[in-house]
């Protein structure tokens, strides 16, 4: 009798558990949810985060705590991310980082893809291929035969190992046969100080930065890494329209959880991303920077991160970065 007894108990649990838990995804979210952006304050992923999660707050009539977490190329606060519980109520808002670093660093601290899970677009990150205008050339062209004349001569101010503008230089640098010293900097902004003080040769960069200094005149843009010219800048080919489609790579920012995240929570998530990403006001203010989002299904998500992961762990290999 004893030993039915213990197992009418143990059922009794499971199912006094297995309630609580589908009580528990029903009321998600019930408090706070935390957004952790691996990146410092102010940045262009810290804008877009508040952004969009901040109307998915509002939607849910929720708290939401964005919180900059930089270090070690946003290792830092994207291991943190992929080893929290997964219950929903943290998120990560990052880059391509999420997708590579594990190739680049030997602890970085999660799997690329088994780490964590996509449930949101929040950008696609538009860059531009500048120049000082001191610099004698005009085109991407002949930026090359510069290049090509003085074989690392020339220098890159790189934002960071593995962000998104340092792989979408790889992936020119590759196509366009060239070698260019790396100088590494701690973001976009103190490496476009520099190539506009002409102590820097290249540098690729967001959009919403270069515009204004485009502008101004402080810089020359040689090709948008886009697909199709930029409103702003249409006399400035395409990457492709300036000879090097395999060159071609518009980075993208997603939102993510942790891997082991309920397909309830993780489906809710994605609903209420994708709703945000089509109010009026998120879209005016993405729009402002040319850094649109896009609403995307879970499927479709995962497919990209497959697609991406693989593509940029290829970029990697082929211009012999070492594992740090």
């Amino acid at each position: 009798m004893s030993g039915l007894k213990s197992a009418l108990g143990i059922a009794m649990g499971l199912t006094l558990l297995l309630g609580q838990t589908a009580q528990a995804q029903s009321n998600y979210p019930s408090r706070a949810i935390h957004i952790v952006v691996p990146y410092p304050a102010g940045g262009i992923v810290d804008i877009v985060a508040r952004a969009v999660t901040e109307q998915v707050g509002r939607d849910w009539k929720q708290t939401v705590v964005v919180e900059a977490r930089p270090g070690g190329n946003s290792n830092i606060g994207t291991a943190a991310v992929a080893r929290s519980d997964p219950d929903g109520y943290t998120w990560l808002v990052t880059g391509p980082a999420a997708l590579v670093n594990p190739t680049l660093y030997k602890d970085a601290g999660w799997d690329a893809m088994k780490g964590l899970t996509c449930v949101g677009l929040a950008i696609w990150n538009q860059s531009v291929a500048v120049v000082n205008p001191s610099l004698p050339v005009k085109t991407l062209a002949e930026f090359v035969e510069l290049a090509r004349s003085k074989p690392g001569q020339l220098n890159f101010g790189n934002p960071g190992t593995g962000s998104s503008i340092d792989l979408t230089a790889q992936k020119l640098f590759q196509a366009a046969d060239i070698k260019l010293t790396n100088v590494g900097y701690k973001g976009q902004p103190p490496a476009l100080i520099d190539l506009m003080t002409d102590l820097m040769n290249l540098e690729i960069v967001s959009l919403a930065l270069a515009l204004p200094h485009i502008k101004d005149g402080k810089i020359r843009p040689l090709a948008v890494f886009t697909e199709n010219r930029i409103t702003d800048l249409p006399d400035v080919p395409t990457i492709a329209e300036a000879g090097y489609p395999g060159a071609s790579y518009v980075s993208w920012y997603g939102i993510y959880v942790p891997a082991g995240t309920p397909d309830a929570i993780a489906t809710k998530i994605n609903d209420g991303i994708n709703k945000a990403l089509l109010n009026p006001d998120v879209i005016k203010q993405l729009s402002i920077a040319d850094i649109p989002g896009k609403p995307m299904s879970l499927g479709e998500l995962a497919s990209l991160m497959k697609t991406d992961h693989d593509k940029l762990t290829a970029v990697v290999k082929a211009s012999g970065m070492t594992p740090q």
